[in-house]
């Protein structure tokens, strides 16, 4: 169980004395006991990505088995923890070794001495399959099931009564068909390269509701979708990222930075304690698991806080909840491959990245889905997958782009110019799509009005008849267009200013309920009817852009939910009024 490292290149070592070792197995590397993995074997040399910083390691040192691939702990007490890209928990190491992680530190992801107020739901004699409830703990808010593990099954020959146990307390023995019997703790361990087994994948038509109009509105993302955010330096992907997080309607969120500068990361850290989660009232890291992986640590670790994410937000949608994860961002996942690729003098493909990007981005994706999880109870649970790109320059011909875009059914592209131009969420609705319309329109229709598809699409006419103008304006300047088109134009800008820009710091405009967002749309294609009416009967666009009414649209944005409704009415009335004497007044 033993090898010598005879050759160390970056996080890349090599030793020798491996035979018998498994792929992704994870072992101790040196004196310091370093974390690493196994990514490669021939005979008995193993080549070994180290997770840590390997600075004066150095050949003839001690490499140590574990038997055990890279998994990471599941059970009560993940909400509202910060971990590193291998699980440690950050503030337990602040505790105990200072602001710095010394190398080798190995820590328990759960509090072992930490209790939970267990409370049984199967009995003694039942059947015991994999997902099967055997009790229940509260986490915060949230009820934490603690199921059968997925390797056992059986009959329960004991069930711990109610009370208070740690995650490493027998709460169930399950006696399976040789009459062996297993101990069953709220502890599990999982492999985070290999998915975790549900039912059935089911097609989704709910919206993971964001409160960000240009994405629930215009470009869609169902609860167990896929969407990526790709924009160049300072677009705001990590802004509508951390949007996403705060105001989105999963019921967790798990939130990967992968490689990210540390700043960033800090800002979640400081801003999601003080944050109350509207839904609860509680703070809202209360819903939260944060993996911390900053640019200044080692590569090779960020491979494994994207898997470490995926693992724990499978976790609890196996528990039959809806869970967000976001990954800001995976170009810089890319990024530590090709590092690794190169260390390994393997053939590059495009742009120096390994030939194996697009399955790794793809095996990474298609974690995500609406599943009925294991179990009699027929559970449905998803993984909402919302991984950042950065782009170099914002060249969405890249690899990393183009590969992700074969595998996400929504594409939130930034633009910089927007972003310069202090337009929030920088999202460009010519270059953006979402495949998903069509599944959550009969939600819309449902819960909210059924108009939902046509004002949409009125709307995303008007936008792109302000592009097809833009270039004669540039040449005969608006005053040389028909009032139709100058028409076009007005509207256009009610929509992007009203509708398409959001203030993030402002109370109100923060997060727009999506009944709030049905009425926007309203008074907009109301205010659009009516003016081309008016145009009809020969009233130019000037007068019309000089009612009062024009100017209140421009606020709509600013009101607050509660009072959006009162609002609504009153400016629908006076926009009836204002165009009716308009054009009563006309020949």
């Amino acid at each position: 169980m033993t090898g010598r490292v005879i050759r160390v290149t970056g996080p890349v070592v090599e030793a020798n004395g491996m035979r018998g070792s498994l792929m992704y197995e994870v072992v101790h590397v040196g004196e310091t006991r370093l974390i690493g993995e196994i990514i490669g074997l021939s005979e008995d040399v193993a080549t070994i990505q180290v997770y840590e910083d390997t600075t004066g390691l150095a050949p003839g040192e001690e490499i140590k088995r574990t038997g055990a691939p890279l998994s990471v702990e599941l059970g009560p007490g993940l909400l509202g923890m910060v971990y590193d890209g291998i699980q440690r928990p950050l503030e337990v190491v602040r505790e105990e070794m200072g602001d710095f992680i010394l190398r080798g530190a190995s820590l328990p992801a759960l509090d072992r001495k930490r209790t939970y107020a267990f409370t049984p739901v199967a009995t003694p004699g039942g059947a015991a399959t994999p997902g099967t409830i055997i009790g229940t703990v509260q986490e915060g808010r949230f009820t934490h099931a603690i199921l059968v593990p997925h390797e056992t099954a059986g009959t329960f020959s004991h069930v711990a009564g109610a009370g208070e146990y740690t995650v490493t307390a027998e709460i169930a023995r399950v006696t399976d068909n040789d009459g062996a019997e297993m101990p069953v703790t709220m502890l599990r361990r999982w492999p985070v390269r290999d998915a975790r087994p549900f039912t059935k994948k089911l097609k989704s038509g709910d919206p993971l509701i964001t409160g960000q109009r240009v994405i629930d509105t215009f470009f869609p993302i169902v609860k167990g979708g896929t969407a990526a955010v790709p924009g160049p330096f300072g677009a705001g992907k990590t802004v509508v990222q951390h949007q996403l997080a705060k105001w989105s309607d999963a019921d967790i969120i798990v939130y990967v930075g992968c490689g990210e500068r540390g700043n960033e990361l800090a800002d979640v850290l400081r801003q999601f304690p003080a944050l109350v989660d509207p839904t609860s009232g509680e703070p809202l890291m209360g819903r939260t698991v944060l993996i911390g992986n900053t640019s200044n640590m080692p590569v090779a670790a960020r491979e494994a806080s994207v898997y470490t994410g995926i693992t724990i937000a499978e976790y609890y949608r196996d528990l039959g909840y809806d869970v967000a994860l976001m990954a800001d961002s995976t170009s810089r996942w890319a990024e530590a491959m090709r590092e690794i690729s190169g260390r390994l003098e393997e053939m590059p493909g495009e742009h120096g990245y390994p030939a194996y990007l697009s399955s790794r981005l793809a095996s990474f994706y298609e974690r995500a889905g609406n599943v009925t999880v294991l179990g009699p109870s027929g559970r449905i649970g998803s993984v909402s997958v919302i991984g950042a790109v950065s782009p170099p320059g914002g060249d969405f011909s890249e690899p990393v782009t183009q590969n992700t875009l074969r595998v996400v059914r929504v594409f939130w592209a930034l633009d910089a110019d927007l972003a310069h131009e202090r337009h929030f969420p920088a999202v460009n609705w010519l270059t953006s799509y979402s495949l998903y319309p069509d599944d959550v329109e009969g939600w819309w229709d449902e819960h909210v009005g059924d108009q939902w598809k046509e004002m949409r699409s009125s709307m995303m006419k008007i936008l792109q008849k302000e592009s097809e103008l833009a270039e004669i304006v540039q040449l005969v300047g608006p005053d040389a267009l028909p009032e139709d088109d100058k028409l076009s134009l007005h509207i256009a800008g009610f929509i992007r200013e009203s509708f398409l820009i959001q203030y993030a710091f402002d109370p109100a405009d923060t997060f727009s309920a999506p009944k709030k967002q049905y009425r926007m749309m309203q008074l907009i294609t109301d205010y659009a009817g009516y003016g081309r009416e008016a145009v009809t009967r020969g009233m130019p666009v000037s007068a019309i852009s000089a009612l009062p009414v024009s100017k209140r649209l421009l606020r709509l944005g600013t009101i607050p939910d509660a009072d959006f409704k009162e609002h609504f009415e009153m400016t629908e009335r006076e926009m009836k009024q204002a165009f009716s004497t308009l054009c009563g007044g006309m020949k």
